[in-house]
């Protein structure tokens, strides 16, 4: 069965989102000439897929639960922000902040996703494609981070519990964030991650894991100075 299809250049996004908010919605939808439309497909809370032809602006597929969304072009700042569970996957490049304190799911970015990817994150799981900017994982709480591509300045400034995967070259770490070894579990973990992601031709074993040292998680006197 086909898709059911919204055209952005006809109807209005207002209309478009109050549809894919239906209770009880299933099947499959398609959304043409986004045209960077700002705040499309949030908040979905019903297991649906839905199909973005285009680019979108900002905060796309934001609290998302349940669903599957697909952005088949580039997405603006805070992609699948806030993100509880279900899956989004953009097939091009994601700006500043993809992922910014989700919860749950997965998010894939095919491309390289700018600035503070995964900011605060709080147990989702985020792969991407290719390269992150700098302040990536800052203050991240709980899930995990794979980066195919290199890592800007400062990945994983005062991280907690996420757990860091990078393929490439790390331009440098955040506070309190260190390499760490990569066990066999970490290497199980991780091809699991890759192959949910579409990357299952990757080598697990050729991937760094970073996370946290511990070292800000208990109030130092003897740095008193510092806080």
């Amino acid at each position: 069965m086909d898709p059911l299809t919204f055209d952005l250049a006809r109807t209005p996004l207002r209309e478009v989102n109050a549809a894919l908010h239906a209770p009880g919605l299933s099947g499959d939808f398609l959304v043409e000439n986004p045209a960077g439309a700002h705040n499309l497909a949030v908040g979905l809370t019903c297991s649906v897929s839905v199909t973005i032809r285009g680019h979108v602006g900002y905060y796309a597929a934001g609290m998302n639960q349940r669903a599957s969304v697909v952005i088949e072009g580039n997405a603006g700042t805070g992609v699948a922000e806030n993100m509880m569970s279900g899956t989004v996957v953009v097939r091009g490049n994601a700006s500043q902040s993809a992922g910014a304190t989700a919860h749950g799911g997965l998010l894939v970015v095919e491309g390289d996703a700018a600035a503070r990817c995964g900011i605060s994150m709080k147990g989702a799981d985020i792969v991407v494609g290719g390269n992150v900017g700098h302040g990536s994982a800052f203050m991240a709480q709980a899930g995990r981070l794979v980066v195919r591509g290199d890592a800007g300045d400062g990945l994983g400034d005062s991280i907690y519990e996420a757990r860091l995967y990078v393929r490439g070259s790390v331009a440098s770490l955040g506070a309190d964030c260190v390499a760490k070894e990569m066990r066999a579990e970490h290497v199980e973990e991780l091809a699991g991650l890759l192959k949910a992601a579409g990357f299952e031709g990757d080598d697990p074993a050729g991937y760094t894991r970073y996370g946290s040292a511990r070292r800000l998680y208990h109030f130092q006197a003897a740095n008193s100075a510092s806080y």
